[in-house]
């Protein structure tokens, strides 16, 4: 009975994909492909990450571990999203539906950047500052998935569509899962994903977003280790399989990405990049801190062997937000001129990295132990 309910199900979702003639003239884009399709595992990856930060052991299981990196996460997200809301009123008003392109942070690039500038404990571990902008960075990007999912939508919505789809795809996979006990992700991505996505796509929900849900949908360990953690690359459950598997076509897909969406010509810098660099690199690090320096007067307390120049720091590598931060610039704005402004912020985040060194330097060199406003 299994069998037949998936078969079909494929055939009614075959079916109606044919009848419907948008979507098979946006198919042949190759924009379409890329942002629509391809980068749909991008962020899988990431929803797998913030699924296995909520399990027992997880960064975001612990409500007073991680009440402050959540704490700076808002402050992360709210202050470049109004510094760069309430510049584009000013000095541009038609800029003002990117507010949420500075809100970004990129987690693997951030991440790369602290490495290189907090050393391991003495015990061999990673710097609790590190962790801290780990925690930070996934908390963003659950954060970032809402806002693309609530205000940028792909298309006019059909919420009928929408939920048929969607509902079925999540009964499809439950059905591997909790009946089947299918261990391969393979099923999943190929029974359940293709309903989730066609569900987003008709219902005006970024389709990129719409294997997200798989993350909570398969088989996975009932603890957390800890992104790039020990160990972490060896676990063999259905969820981190996936990851395994799909890790390397993903970052192809990123340069893909790249390649295609993020060419513009110099002549691209205008007051979009200014927005969006303003957000990033005075938002960023001033809402991080001052949210964190919150927290603590309300008695939360900064990881052992962190302080406040840290934060600071850590605020700046933040700033890097490239790959999700060029993600909402296509999705926020119709490509041309204005697009290719924002665009330019985004890629230009990358001036984050030397410049997050180089404050490290200046703090270690010049205010050694001592931390700012204590």
């Amino acid at each position: 009975n299994s069998v037949f309910l998936i078969l079909g199900s494929l055939v009614a979702l075959i079916w109606v994909n044919i009848d419907n003639s948008s979507y098979n003239h946006a198919a042949h884009s190759i924009h379409f492909v890329v942002n629509d399709i391809l980068m749909a595992f991008f962020f899988l990856l990431a929803g797998k990450e913030i699924r296995e930060s909520m399990l027992p052991g997880g960064a975001l299981s612990n409500g007073k571990t991680a009440a402050l990196p959540i704490m700076a996460t808002i402050g992360g997200m709210l202050f470049p999203a109004t510094i760069y809301f309430v510049g584009a009123k000013l000095f541009d008003p038609s800029f003002s539906s990117g507010w949420a392109i500075p809100m970004a942070t990129d987690i693997a690039f951030c991440y790369l950047v602290a490495r290189m500038i907090f050393p391991k404990t003495s015990e061999g571990k990673q710097h609790p500052a590190i962790l801290f902008l780990l925690l930070l960075a996934i908390a963003d990007d659950a954060g970032g998935l809402i806002i693309l999912a609530a205000f940028y939508p792909s298309a006019q919505s059909d919420m009928v569509m929408f939920a048929v789809f969607v509902i079925q795809g999540v009964l499809l996979a439950l059905l591997l899962w909790k009946v089947m006990r299918v261990k391969s992700f393979w099923p999943y991505l190929m029974i359940a994903g293709p309903f989730l996505w066609f569900g987003f796509y008709q219902g005006g929900i970024h389709p990129a977003l719409a294997l997200v849900p798989l993350a909570w949908l398969m088989p996975h360990e009932h603890s957390d280790l800890g992104i790039w953690a020990p160990g972490e690359s060896e676990r063999q459950d259905t969820l981190n399989k996936m990851e395994h598997w799909w890790k390397t076509p993903v970052e192809l897909f990123l340069g893909l990405f790249g390649f295609v969406n993020a060419g513009v010509e110099v002549s691209g810098f205008g007051v979009g990049t200014v927005l969006v660099l303003a957000g990033l690199f005075i938002g960023k690090p001033l809402g991080i801190y001052l949210m964190t320096r919150l927290g603590q007067s309300l008695g939360m307390k900064l990881p052992e062997g962190m302080n406040n120049n840290d934060v600071l720091i850590v605020g700046f590598a933040a700033a890097i937000g490239f790959t999700v931060a060029l993600f909402v610039s296509v999705v926020a704005f119709p490509a041309g001129p204005m697009q290719d402004s924002v665009k330019m912020g985004a890629l230009l985040s990358f001036l984050a990295a030397p410049l997050t060194i180089l404050i490290a330097k200046f703090l270690e060199k010049n205010l050694k132990n001592y931390c700012l406003l204590n």
